[in-house]
């Protein structure tokens, strides 16, 4: 089947790869443009292929809009999108456009679905295979698939390890879906849908007075992106990697209890939290315990709030 793809980065790079070895002609890619002298990874696989890539900026302009008419696709696949495109994009391919979301839709619309399925403590999610429309996620269904949230995992390892290889063979199996005519149009019940912000600082802020599976499920929903974070000497330290110890200690919620060699324990309520690497301001990621030493930082010390 003819078909074009719409995406970015590594899943984007992905999903074109998987269409070529599907046998599918890749008529044309659409992705940002490259910015000083670096291009994007959709972006890049695309010219290594000989196949002609589009600006996603353009595909908001009439002139490219109609570039995007003249590969004359079949389907559109949008892999990992950002931008918002018009409607008048997604009914160019005369079988339609298909978006991939990592979220069960009509639960978790908007840019941080990961984040968020996190950060609230679900220990389910899934991806989405929809056909967009004007509104934000909210097109009817073609498939879904559920995956487990683990206890320990973050956003990274939940993307990469599982909702990323997941995502391109249900991309494979929807694009085959469309060919053959079995593809489903579900709607989706719009009363049970929920949106979220995209997830940015304001959201990454460690309260230290909430229970300990909340701390450690907002730390875990931000890592790597946009980072959890306290201030320790009035400057921002950012929390990354940790575990949760379901033990209890005497004392105030964020009292430094322990500082080790491979990082350093925070009293929670309900927990301790063991951190492993941080991010001091304007620094790298390191290991906790290096900066602990680094920073002086001692046990009895308090993080606030």
């Amino acid at each position: 089947m003819r078909v074009v793809v719409i995406g970015q980065a590594a899943f984007g790079e992905a999903v074109l790869k998987r269409l070529i070895e599907d046998g599918h002609e890749v008529a044309a890619v659409s992705a940002p443009a490259p910015t000083g002298g670096r291009a994007d990874p959709l972006w890049a696989a695309a010219e290594s292929a000989g196949i002609p890539a589009v600006a996603t900026e353009e595909l908001r302009t009439p002139e490219g809009v109609e570039r995007w008419r003249s590969f004359a696709p079949e389907l559109a696949v949008m892999a990992f999108v950002t931008a918002i495109l018009p409607e008048e994009v997604f009914a160019i391919p005369a079988k339609g456009t298909i978006q991939y979301h990592p979220s069960l839709l009509p639960k978790h619309r908007g840019s941080s679905a990961i984040n968020w399925a996190i950060i609230f403590g679900e220990n389910v999610t899934g991806l989405t295979i929809f056909w967009p429309d004007k509104g934000i996620d909210t097109g009817p269904i073609l498939l879904q698939e559920a995956v487990e949230i683990a206890p320990d995992d973050t956003v990274g390892s939940l993307y990469f390890q599982k909702l990323f290889p997941m995502g391109v063979d249900a991309v494979s199996r929807a694009v085959r879906m469309v060919e053959e005519g079995t593809a489903p149009r579900i709607p989706q019940n719009h009363a049970e849908a929920t949106y979220e912000p995209p997830c940015t600082e304001e959201h990454g802020r460690i309260l230290w007075f909430e229970p300990a599976e909340r701390v450690y499920a907002r730390i875990r929903g931000c890592n790597p992106q946009p980072g959890a974070w306290t201030e320790f000497e009035g400057a921002r330290l950012r929390i990354f990697d940790c575990r949760l110890e379901r033990r209890l200690e005497p004392g105030m919620p964020g009292r430094v209890l322990e500082v080790a060699e491979d990082g350093f324990t925070v009293r929670l309520n309900g927990g301790v939290l063991r951190v492993l690497r941080v991010q001091p301001p304007e620094g790298p990621k390191v290991n906790a315990g290096e900066w602990a030493r680094s920073a002086g930082l001692r046990a009895g010390y308090r993080f606030r709030p």
